[in-house]
């Protein structure tokens, strides 16, 4: 297998924007002390981040989603087992998808 100068070069050059952006980020942040609010709203923005990725999943998936999260969220609140919890939400979604195939071959 060969790279293409340019391919390579395009490689590289985006490890360079992002280890810039990154390193950026903490030199601004180590140079100039951000205002309280933004300091609160980067404190609360691991949330926000997480339910944009999740909740087109769920979408997808419809009532199976839906019903399958509740049960890991339930999980995860009695339980405080991460793997517990994943374990519990593969198995619902499997479940659930096998119930649905049943009742649409009646």
């Amino acid at each position: 297998m060969t790279l293409r100068p340019d391919v390579l070069l395009a490689i590289i050059g985006m490890a360079v924007a992002t280890y810039l952006c990154r390193a950026g980020g903490y030199a601004l942040f180590r140079a100039l002390r951000p205002p309280r609010y933004v300091e609160v709203v980067l404190q609360h923005l691991p949330g926000p981040i997480f339910m944009a990725y999740a909740m087109p999943a769920l979408a997808a998936h419809g009532w199976k989603g839906w019903v399958a999260a509740v049960a890991v969220v339930a999980v995860q609140y009695y339980a405080r087992s991460l793997a517990a919890a994943i374990l519990v939400g593969v198995g619902a979604m499997a479940g659930l998808g096998a119930v649905e195939a049943w009742y649409l071959a009646r």
